[in-house]
């Protein structure tokens, strides 16, 4: 089994089992490092009410001391065998991953089993890490753009997934350290487990690895997962800040990843959004009339569905003619979907672009598990230049037509912008 990649590079993938747990591999000895990425979902919606960030924090902390190892001398191991490891916690999942040398893949193996199983979550260890993050919840708030961002998400999915992945610094100055050790219990199920691997490692070595850190986990997914509400924000909404520019985030409910026009989508928010200064909005917004430095959108996926959001930012007294500005392109997009030549170039540029996303087997591990997340199958990349190319601009049309909702558009203000 294996995915051929445009321009002769060719990805084989094994598909293989142990403990329950399936796992892809990409399996290649030329450089003798390997990778390792899961996730499972959950995430920050899994956190309790009141208890936002607890799933991050607690991630975070998971190389913070394990087992007989303090957060020293687990940073020491980790330094010593040049071994790199990533927890976090997203809206919809969390995820994990690590990377090092083949010669060191047993003491990777040991060590996030230890972090894992049993993390220490000293008191000291947790008021450190507490402080990093409370910081950073607030850096976040300082700036216009985050101020949006965190309003345009508590308003397009309220409840557990519109919440900061992160936290508040008000709910991670309260989070009790009980609440940070329940997390690894509540979070780690097999249910929905997803793990890929890319270098060099064997697909013995990695039944070891599925068996060792994930084997115990219980089978059911993780108690009182949250249902995706439907996507809430309309209009458009000011959040009064004292700033000289106003930023914006915006967006409108987009499709399943799973759905048949998912790449169609992806063509189209690419050409009216996605492009840098080919986009139709950087044209339109600050080519032809310098309202704003810059603009993007594109989908987001959450929980299998996906939200198209964007943001801008520009002066108070020109925040209004940008949106006016942004909601037009979205309605001429919509309207007649885009001309040949921007067909054209997008698929030229996705298809060339697509042997960059895969130089390191950090890249490839995180590939191969976002087409698991995804549901594809094993020849998606093979068959999508194809996919692509077959896309015409009267499918484009129709795509963009169903898709893209001008009257839905909804977006968030942060600043003190005139006229709205």
């Amino acid at each position: 089994m294996s995915d051929t990649i445009p321009t002769g590079f060719t990805l084989p993938v094994q598909v293989l089992e142990s403990a329950g747990v399936t796992a892809w591999l990409a399996e290649d000895h030329a450089v003798p490092v390997a990778s390792i990425a899961f996730s499972i979902p959950g995430g920050a919606a899994l956190d309790p009410e009141g208890k936002e960030g607890a799933t991050a924090l607690a991630a975070a902390l998971l190389t913070e001391g394990a087992g007989d190892l303090d957060a020293s001398a687990f940073q020491e191991a980790l330094r010593d065998a040049a071994i790199s490891f990533n927890f976090s916690a997203d809206r919809d999942e969390f995820s994990g991953s690590f990377r090092c040398l083949t010669e060191a893949l047993p003491d990777a193996i040991r060590l996030a089993r230890l972090a894992l199983s049993a993390p220490r979550m000293e008191p000291p260890d947790i008021e450190r890490v507490r402080a990093r993050a409370i910081a950073g919840a607030r850096q976040a708030l300082e700036n216009p753009r985050g101020q949006a961002g965190r309003a345009f998400w508590n308003a397009a999915l309220p409840g557990a997934f519109g919440r900061a992945p992160g936290g508040t610094a008000e709910s991670l100055a309260t989070l009790p350290g009980d609440v940070l050790k329940a997390v690894p219990a509540r979070q780690f199920r097999r249910h929905g487990l997803m793990v890929a691997a890319s270098g060099a490692i064997t697909a013995d070595q990695l039944r070891d690895v599925l068996s060792t850190l994930f084997g115990d986990w219980p089978a059911e997914q993780p108690a009182g997962l949250p249902t995706l509400p439907p996507f809430s924000a309309s209009g458009v909404k000011v959040v009064p800040m004292e700033s000289p520019q106003s930023a914006a985030v915006f967006g409108q409910p987009g499709i399943a990843v799973d759905d048949p026009d998912w790449e169609a989508m992806g063509v189209i928010t690419r050409i009216l959004a996605g492009g840098g200064f080919s986009s139709r909005l950087m044209q339109a917004v600050r080519v032809e009339r310098g309202l704003a430095y810059g603009i993007g959108a594109g989908p987001e996926p959450v929980a299998g569905r996906s939200i198209i959001v964007g943001s801008v930012a520009t002066e108070n007294a020109r925040m209004a003619e940008t949106l006016a500005v942004l909601r037009g392109e979205w309605a001429r997009m919509a309207a007649s979907g885009p001309t040949e030549a921007e067909r054209e170039e997008a698929i030229a540029y996705l298809t060339g672009s697509q042997p960059l996303s895969f130089t390191s087997t950090r890249q490839i591990a995180n590939i191969l598990l976002a087409l698991q997340r995804n549901n594809r199958p094993l020849d998606w990349l093979e068959k999508r230049p194809a996919r692509l190319a077959a896309l015409s601009r009267e499918r484009l049309a129709e795509v963009a037509a169903r898709v893209l909702q001008p009257g839905a558009l909804a977006v968030t203000v942060a600043g003190k912008p005139e006229g709205l």
